[in-house]
């Protein structure tokens, strides 16, 4: 922490950019509703952009219109550029609307800044006892003398017979509620910041593609020593400390008595009577799903680094022009060179040059022959304007359905309850685009295998607009 190091963090760090930044508020505001409270890893940015449009609308209704001069768009394209970004911009495969995500310095920011709100209850005690716990299990697997760790047992095994000696003879010592409210407020914190480490597990494994793929674009080596460097940076991702650790977590997370087992001890946690009054009793209950949501992410990113290597050995295998390799590869150079030192913006058009593709080659046969000009005759008809009128804003009220979004609907249901109808889907989560908004869950359902159709039933399901209706078969989506 010297004078260097703190200057270097507060013009390049993305958590402390933030903190200092003139919208500050707006900005750490926005992506805590947008993303950290609901838990959303990525949105659409046409999303974000409607939801920042409505956030701006009511804050200049507050503040003045002079508050936010620029547009919600133009708003995030900030936050998403730059060096030290708060959102990372990126496209899905198949999809034409960009991504936005947080990225771990803005996430940072944002719990730091939560944890200066007052608490009304700190747990003392039960951090006290989990660093003991912690303490004591280092102590233990560091331990090479197999007579201390036969010595350690023996006094667990002893003092886990004189429990369950003093349980059977009657003596059950009362659950004390401020230890309880302790080890549960401790837990949610441990699983928020387990959520959290996610962003910057992603983070680490981009910035390790990155490495290579600069190694690659600056090597000089011949094909096959280049090769073997390749497959050497493709173990160094995988057996990484974060691509072990993650690893290990995921098959662990992965087990279906381990996912039951969490479930079941959460739940049974919530009936305690120290627990009824808790603001929050939703989030442990589906920290699971959060998690197998979070780490899903993690490892398609991590396959997708791993499948852009394989891409990039197999084109390696075809470049066998080496006046053309020899151009991409100073292209490449070049681009990484400049990255922290682009050129100067009135000379950036010339900062590179093509030359032309092809001759300019204009044959005398390619003209074509003159034709004389015909005259249109105008016929002198009187013109009456007609009665009709037609609408044609309907030609501009065209919206894109965000089929992600109602599966996530759906699966959020499934997490809670083994099998829900449709309108039950709906009750919960109304239409916000009428009845387009119904064909992608009719779409959603045809796609499943685990949907079934109830002719024997059928359901009045409300379009959300006029109190318009709709009568449809129950429609069914199980676990």
């Amino acid at each position: 922490m010297d004078y260097s190091t703190l200057d270097y963090l507060r013009k390049h760090d993305t958590t402390w950019r933030l903190l200092t930044a003139t919208h500050a508020p707006l900005i750490v505001s926005f992506l805590y509703a947008t993303f950290i409270k609901p838990n959303e890893r990525s949105l659409p940015f046409d999303q974000v952009s409607t939801q920042l449009d409505d956030y701006l609308f009511h804050l200049r209704d507050r503040e003045g219109e002079g508050a936010f001069p620029k547009t919600a768009r133009q708003y995030l394209d900030d936050w998403a550029n730059g060096t030290s970004p708060y959102l990372r911009k990126y496209y899905v495969q198949g999809r034409d609307i960009p991504q936005l995500d947080l990225t771990p310095g803005a996430e940072k920011a944002v719990e730091w800044l939560q944890g200066l709100q007052p608490r009304q209850f700190v747990g003392t005690e039960s951090r006290l006892m989990t660093l003991y716990r912690l303490l004591q299990e280092i102590v233990q697997e560091a331990e090479q003398d197999p007579a201390v760790k036969i010595a350690e047992l023996e006094r667990q095994k002893t003092e886990l017979e004189r429990q369950i000696t003093r349980i059977r003879s009657g003596l059950v010592d009362a659950a004390d509620p401020t230890r309880i409210k302790e080890r549960w407020f401790e837990a949610e914190d441990t699983a928020r910041k387990l959520l959290a480490d996610f962003r910057q597990v992603e983070y680490n494994f981009r910035t390790l593609d990155q490495e290579v793929r600069e190694l690659i674009a600056t090597s000089d080596k011949r094909k096959g020593e280049l090769l073997d460097e390749i497959f050497e940076q493709q173990d160094y991702i995988r057996d990484s400390e974060q691509g072990r650790s993650f690893n290990a977590f995921w098959e662990f997370l992965m087990s279906p008595q381990r996912q039951q087992a969490l479930e079941n001890m959460t739940t049974a946690a919530l009936q305690q009577e120290a627990l009824r009054e808790v603001d929050d009793r939703q989030f442990l209950p589906r920290i699971g799903y959060f998690l197998l949501e979070a780490g899903e992410k993690v490892f398609r990113t991590n396959a997708q680094l791993a499948e852009q290597l394989r891409k990039y050995l197999a084109d390696q295998a075809w470049m066998e022009d080496k006046r053309i390799l020899q151009l991409i590869r100073g292209i490449e150079k070049s681009a990484v060179a400049m990255r922290n030192s682009p050129p100067e913006t009135d000379i950036f058009r010339q900062f590179a040059t093509l030359d032309q593709p092809r001759l300019a080659i204009d044959l005398v046969m390619e003209r074509s022959l003159f034709e004389p000009k015909t005259k249109v005759a105008l016929a002198a008809v009187k013109l009456e304007e007609a009665d009709e009128s037609v609408d044609v804003q309907a030609l501009y009220n065209q919206h894109w359905v965000d089929e992600a979004r109602l599966r996530g609907n759906i699966r959020r249901l499934l997490h809670e309850y083994s099998q829900v109808s449709l309108a039950e889907v709906l009750q919960q989560y109304p239409l916000q685009q009428g009845l387009a908004e119904l064909v992608a869950y009719l779409n959603l359902a045809s796609k499943d295998a685990k949907a079934a159709v109830d002719e024997s039933v059928e359901e009045v399901l409300p379009l959300g607009d006029a109190g318009r209706t709709v009568r449809l078969p129950r429609i069914l989506f199980t676990r």
